[in-house]
């Protein structure tokens, strides 16, 4: 029998190959730090002066840290509304145990991390034991927390001691500290999803939960894995909220950093029926959002007029996600017994 051979095009050539999809979103970004560098510049400033370098890095960092852990969830066909409820109460956790004594930092930081961890564990037994829509489930999660902050906190709340307000406000040269410890953690995050069997399990089950069940993966472990991190990312944003704040802030969830970090794990590639995408691609995103916002603030756009811009960028960018999908499954290479074309 003669081997299986991929099909040609009527000119005996292979189909040529196509970059990937972390490829073209950092292409992307860099024709967006084109294109918002000459915007910047026909309106007469410079997009790469220092202190637009740093306001683009400091933004990455926050929509960063939560993204990353929203990578985790949206891979396995998941979802959770909660994060930015959890990084205000996780402010608030560090600034009162700190309570402006450097020696409780420790403490402070393995309390933020056991409280999130456990809220993520909390919307993964939601989600996986009670069967309740993860949208429904981590929704509710954050209403139970918007609740508990808006009747215990009146107002800011805690003490952050000098030296850890450094993680929110010291640089390296222009990079901030906290932009570094969120590449950091991004590696590590893509470390462990390629080279893990838990990560390598997230595809598996966001790709299709019932092949992956009869395959012998522990789906609801895994779900209820993603959850836990994605918490604990939240509780690490809600770290540098208090560092920056110098207190915890109870009303931090205002600024539904849920939806920047779903928008930058999206705009990243990450599909959201979940098995495709990665965290490099969430980084690129986060990243393309920090550079428009700062573009727009240089500019002094209308707050309104920007918002609408990023959507339609958003919306730009998944449409063409899209329309790639459905022409590498229509260009699929078809095989014959003999290795011709059908």
């Amino acid at each position: 029998m003669t081997l299986l051979a991929p099909e040609r095009d009527r000119a005996g050539r292979r189909p040529a190959r196509r970059l990937s999809t972390t490829a073209l979103i950092y292409l992307a970004l860099v024709g967006v730090l084109a294109l918002g560098g000459a915007a910047v510049a026909l309106d007469g400033g410079n997009l790469f002066a220092t202190a637009n370098l740093v306001d683009m890095l400091t933004r990455t960092s926050l929509t960063g840290f939560l993204a990353i852990g929203m990578t985790f969830v949206i891979l396995c066909r998941s979802l959770d509304l909660s994060v930015g409820y959890v990084a205000a109460l996780s402010s608030l956790v560090a600034a009162t145990t700190m309570d402006g004594q450097p020696g409780n930092i420790p403490v402070a930081i393995g309390l933020v991390l056991l409280v999130s961890g456990l809220i993520g564990a909390a919307n993964g037994a939601f989600v996986t034991v009670l069967g309740v829509n993860p949208f429904i489930a981590t929704l509710g999660t954050g209403l139970i927390l918007k609740g508990y902050l808006d009747t215990q906190y009146k107002g800011p709340a805690g003490d952050v001691p000098a030296v850890f307000q450094q993680f929110g406000y010291t640089r390296i040269a222009f990079i901030p500290v906290s932009t570094v410890v969120m590449l950091v953690l991004a590696a590590a995050a893509v470390w462990f999803l390629r080279s893990t069997r838990t990560g390598h399990h997230m595809y598996a089950v966001g790709g299709d939960v019932d092949v992956a069940r009869m395959s012998g993966i522990r789906t609801k472990g895994v779900l209820l894995a993603a959850h836990v991190l994605c918490a604990m990312f939240a509780g690490v944003a809600g770290l540098l909220l208090a560092a920056r704040f110098g207190t915890g802030s109870a009303e931090a969830y205002t600024n539904l950093y849920e939806l920047d970090a779903i928008a930058a794990v999206v705009l990243g590639g990450t599909l959201l029926l979940g098995g495709r995408g990665g965290v490099a691609g969430t980084v690129a995103g986060v990243a393309i959002l920090a550079v428009l916002d700062t573009v727009f603030n240089v500019m002094q756009v209308d707050p309104f007029a920007k918002d609408v811009l990023r959507g339609a960028v958003i919306i730009t960018a998944v449409a063409l996600y899209a329309r790639r999908q459905l022409d590498r499954t229509a260009r699929r290479p078809r095989f014959t017994l003999e290795g011709r074309l059908r």
